[in-house]
Order: C-alpha cells, then sequence, then structure tokens
C-alpha cells in the first residue's frame, strides 16, 4: 500500500502531487480535502467528535494539502465543518484556497433538499464569510438542484447575484455544481467561471462532454465522491490487479486514474480518518502506466457491458 510515510516531505508540503492554477491565478495541488465528512459520515450524523475533525485538517495542510472543499450545509446541530476549518487552521497559510458552495437550503433533519432563491444568497454568501472568519471567499459554487441530478431550471439569474458579489469584492472566482452542459453555458453567460463540481462516471456523456468542455476553457472540474464514483466499482479486476502491482490500495487506484484522465481534474476525497487522509494524498503522487490503464480499461469495458 502506499501511503505518505513512503514518500518524502510528510510532515511538509508533498511536491509529488501535481498542481493546477484555479481561474488561472491560485496554484493549488490536485488532491485536496473535501470537508462533507468532517462533522459527520452522513447528513443527519451522528456527529463526530470535532477534535478529531481539526486533527485531520492540520494534518491535511501538513502534507501539502492547499485546496479544501466545503460549505456552510456540512455539519450536524453545532458541529460544523466551517468551525473546524477556522478553529484549526486560523490564521490561515497564505496558498490555502478555500473553495465553498451556496444554494441548498436544509430540511429539518439536516439535509440539502430545497434550492435558495436569488434574494437568499448574499445572506448564504456572508454567513460563510463569518463562520470561516474571511474578508473574501476563494471560491463559491451555485450549488444547483437540491439532491437531485443536473439539469433543470435556468441559473442565470441566481449566477448574476454571485457575480454581483464577486464585483464587490467578497468573492474571488465563481463555480458551478451539478450542472448540465446546458446550465452550464448559461452561467458562462453572466460571468467567468473557474470550476465546475459535479459527479463523474466516464461512461456518461454528458459528464464525459463537461469535462472536457472544462479542459479546452481552462476550467477546473472537480468530482464529488471521486472514490469508487469515477469508473467501477472499487472491487472490479483491473482496479484490484492495478492495486496489487503498485502495492496500492483500490481507492488510490481510482483516484490516479482520475487524476491522468484529464490535466484539469481536481479531487477533493474527505474522510475523517487520519489514515484514510495520509493514503488519498498518497495517491496524487502514483503514476499509472500503459499496462494499467489496459487493465482498467478491460474494467471499464466489462462494466459497461453487464449494464
Amino acid at each position: 500500500m502506499v501511503n505518505a510515510a513512503d514518500t518524502p516531505n510528510t510532515t511538509t508540503e508533498n511536491t509529488d502531487i501535481p498542481t493546477f492554477a484555479l481561474g488561472g491565478d491560485l496554484d493549488v495541488r490536485r488532491v485536496g480535502f473535501g470537508a462533507m465528512r468532517l462533522a459527520a459520515g452522513t447528513f443527519g450524523g451522528p456527529a463526530r467528535d470535532p477534535e478529531d475533525g481539526m486533527a485531520v485538517l492540520r494534518r491535511a495542510v501538513e502534507l501539502g494539502v492547499n485546496h479544501i472543499d466545503t460549505a456552510g450545509f456540512y455539519g450536524v446541530g453545532e458541529v460544523r465543518a466551517n468551525s473546524m476549518i477556522r478553529e484549526a487552521l486560523t490564521p490561515y497559510q497564505d496558498d490555502l484556497v478555500i473553495a465553498t458552495k451556496v444554494g441548498p437550503m436544509v430540511d429539518d433533519s439536516g439535509v440539502p433538499r430545497f434550492e435558495a432563491a436569488p434574494d437568499q444568497l448574499r445572506g448564504l454568501v456572508e454567513a460563510e464569510l463569518r463562520a470561516l472568519a474571511l474578508e473574501r471567499l476563494d471560491l463559491v459554487y451555485l450549488r444547483v438542484g437540491g439532491t437531485a441530478g443536473p439539469g433543470g431550471a435556468p441559473v442565470a439569474e441566481r449566477f448574476a447575484v454571485l457575480a454581483a458579489l464577486q464585483q464587490e469584492g467578497l468573492i474571488r472566482h465563481l463555480g458551478v455544481s451539478n450542472v448540465d452542459l446546458e446550465q452550464f453555458e448559461e452561467a458562462r453567460t453572466v460571468a467567468p467561471i473557474a470550476a465546475v463540481q459535479n459527479h463523474f462516471h466516464v461512461q456518461h456523456q454528458v459528464a464525459a462532454t463537461l469535462l472536457g468542455r472544462c479542459a479546452e476553457l481552462g476550467i477546473a472540474f472537480v468530482p464529488y465522491f471521486p472514490i469508487g464514483g469515477g469508473f467501477q466499482p472499487l472491487d472490479s479486476p483491473g482496479v484490484l490487479k492495478v492495486a496489487a502491482r503498485l502495492d496500492a490500495t483500490p481507492a488510490q487506484v481510482a483516484q490516479a486514474w482520475l487524476l491522468a484522465i484529464s490535466p484539469n481534474m481536481l479531487l477533493i476525497p474527505g474522510t475523517g480518518s487520519l489514515e484514510h487522509l495520509e493514503e488519498n494524498v498518497a495517491a496524487g503522487a502514483l503514476r499509472l502506466s500503459a499496462e494499467d490503464f489496459a487493465d482498467l480499461a478491460d474494467d471499464s469495458t466489462r462494466d459497461a457491458t453487464a449494464h
């Protein structure tokens, strides 16, 4: 298994992880950290011990992670991801990029099932600034569609609210999340987009087309639920074969594959475990060979045939 102890600089920056210029001016390592699981394993709880989450955050930064993805609706009760980020990492290091998202509104169980109206978005952005103790947010996504998949309602009116806040200096870069190609292009008529955060599966034509369009434009593509969601189950024969060959975990192989298929792919695997954090960061240093890709391609063909 590849782990951080097997690579140099385990307590400082991991220079083996490739970088990407987010928005053209923020150099982030392509393996970041997603904060969704800091407060709880699932929406609704039970809540984790905040001290554990803060230990994970501090270790992530030690390992060279400088891209953290969060949201105000990540949390259970008083245990909130944004509060842990603020307490664990302030004063923030100069190169740390914190991305957040607004749009979803939670129901009584804490699940983000509803969407904010345009006149509610400013309040959500201001709440993010307060919770994170920031004067300007590096990247704010408009998250569209509640718990449903991409597609549906127009986004221009709501995206224009965020664009106005960007002009005021409250936001540095804008992104969109859970969108289809039509919504993506609609948002681009309002303001420049620095990143798209969507589910990704190589066999889904819409996802593959959107990834390619983002690569063409120099826009980051950030898949949520990246481990195991990219192309096939982690126990697929090819994944297991490649993992054994590289002395890596199947999850590390899945992440290495995602990084390899497009240079604008940024990963934000989330965890509440120090061990899994170190495995995820170490995956950024894996390099897949032609033989590895052939084995993984066999898996993809097999999976497509099965469906």
